[in-house]
C-alpha cells in the first residue's frame, strides 16, 4: 500500500529547504505548532497529500476548502534566501498508513533537493499532568528534547544546545521518519517538547517553536499568542475541573440525603 500523492498546486523551487511535519500528536504539539508557524511565516499553499487512507473532508476556514494535509513554503531569513516547507495537518494518520506516508514525504523531500526535516512532537509528561496548577499560572518548566538521524544533525543539536533525548521511544509518524532518515542517510529531526496527552498543549507547542527557531530561524519567534491561547484552555479546564468537583460533591450530599 502506498496510494499516497502530492498533488503540487503551484510550482516552487525548494532546493535546499528545510522540511517541518506537523501532523496531530500527543497534545496536538505538532499540528498547533505547524499552523502557528504558517500563518506567522505567512506561507504559501503549494501543495496537498490525498489519498483513499487520509480522513474524506475539507477543512473549511474563512469560507475557503483546504485539503486535510497541506503543505506550505516560502522564504525566511534577514534576507529571505532561506526557504522553509511546512506539512501540517489536524489529523492524527492511524498506524496502518504511518509508513507509506512516511515514505511519500521522503521521497517528494528529497525529488526537491530539501536538506532537513524537522518534526514537532509531543511527549507525555505524567510530572506535568500532576502539577496543573503551576502550569495554568505559566510556573511550569516545559522540557524540551531532541534525536537525529546522522551525525550531522545530532551535531547541529549540540551545536545549539538542544538536549538529547538519549533513551526511550518516539512514536508516530515522526518516529517513522527517523528510521527512514537513518535508512537513505537524511537529516531528519525529532523535537520532543513536554506535553498534556488530554487537551490541546499550546504551551508545549510554544517551546517547540522557539526549539526550532534556535535550530532553524535565529529570528526570536514571537510565541506569546500560544502561550495567550495556552492560558485560556488552561482556564477553561480548570472551570471544568471546578464544575465537575461540585456537581459531585452535590450528587454525594443527595445520596446522603436519599440513601
Amino acid at each position: 500500500m502506498n496510494d499516497f500523492d502530492i498533488i503540487e498546486l503551484k510550482r516552487s523551487n525548494l532546493k535546499g529547504a528545510t522540511v517541518i511535519e506537523g501532523f496531530s500528536s500527543i497534545g496536538l504539539v505538532g499540528s498547533i505548532t505547524a499552523n502557528y508557524l504558517v500563518n506567522l511565516l505567512d506561507l504559501d499553499l503549494v501543495a496537498v497529500i490525498d489519498s483513499p487512507y487520509l480522513p474524506s473532508v475539507s477543512i473549511v476556514r474563512d469560507g475557503v476548502p483546504y485539503s486535510p494535509v497541506r503543505v506550505y513554503s516560502g522564504n525566511i531569513g534577514d534576507k529571505g534566501s532561506d526557504k522553509i516547507v511546512v506539512i501540517v495537518s489536524e489529523f492524527e494518520p492511524p498506524a496502518e498508513i504511518l509508513k507509506p506516508l512516511a515514505w511519500t514525504i521522503m521521497d517528494w523531500v528529497q525529488d526537491k533537493g530539501c536538506r532537513m526535516v524537522i518534526s514537532p512532537e509531543g511527549l507525555a509528561n505524567k510530572a506535568g499532568e500532576e502539577s496543573e496548577e503551576m502550569e495554568a499560572e505559566g510556573e511550569a518548566d516545559f522540557k524540551v528534547y531532541a534525536v537525529a538521524s546522522t551525525p550531522r544533525a545530532r551535531n547541529l543539536l549540540v551545536k545549539n544546545d538542544i538536549p538529547i533525548f538519549e533513551n526511550g521511544v518516539v512514536v508516530g509518524l515522526a518516529g517513522v521518519l527517523l528510521n527512514e532518515g537513518v535508512n537513505r542517510n537524511f537529516d531528519v529531526v525529532s523535537i520532543l517538547s513536554e506535553a498534556h496527552s488530554d487537551y490541546p498543549d499550546a504551551r508545549a507547542a510554544a517551546a517547540a517553536t522557539e526549539t526550532i527557531d534556535r535550530l532553524l530561524l535565529h529570528t526570536q519567534l514571537d510565541t506569546q499568542p500560544l502561550l495567550e491561547e495556552a492560558a485560556l484552555i488552561e482556564e477553561a479546564l480548570k472551570e471544568i475541573k471546578k464544575k465537575t468537583g461540585e456537581s459531585e460533591e452535590l450528587a454525594k450530599k443527595r445520596s446522603i440525603m436519599y440513601g
